[in-house]
């Protein structure tokens, strides 16, 4: 069996801790919500958006046509890449004392 066949099959469990000083905007979006699954669909909707938006600027990144695309989409539809990149950042590891 190949790797992708084995990992489309398995379910991702996630587990982690956040404080506020981690990350002050996705807390605070997050910390609306009760415990358990309203929480958990708000995480899994801005992951799922995030993702979205980071291959929308690949796209978008690779050359003219894409930008003539982009350019006929109605402006609430277009995506700033500082606010995506924010959301992306989010998801990294938060950084250990001593390291950038």
């Amino acid at each position: 069996m190949s790797r992708n066949k084995e990992t489309n099959s398995e379910p991702v469990r996630l587990l982690f801790e956040m404080t506020r000083e981690d990350n002050p905007r996705l807390y605070d979006d997050l910390i609306r919500f009760n415990k358990g699954t309203k929480r958990v669909n708000r995480l899994r909707f801005l992951a799922h958006e995030g993702l979205l938006a980071q291959n929308w600027m690949l796209v978008t990144a690779e050359g003219a046509a894409a930008q003539v695309a982009t350019a006929a989409l109605p402006a609430f539809s277009k995506v700033n890449p500082a606010i995506a990149g924010h959301v992306v950042q989010a998801f990294d590891a938060p950084a250990v004392d001593g390291e950038d």
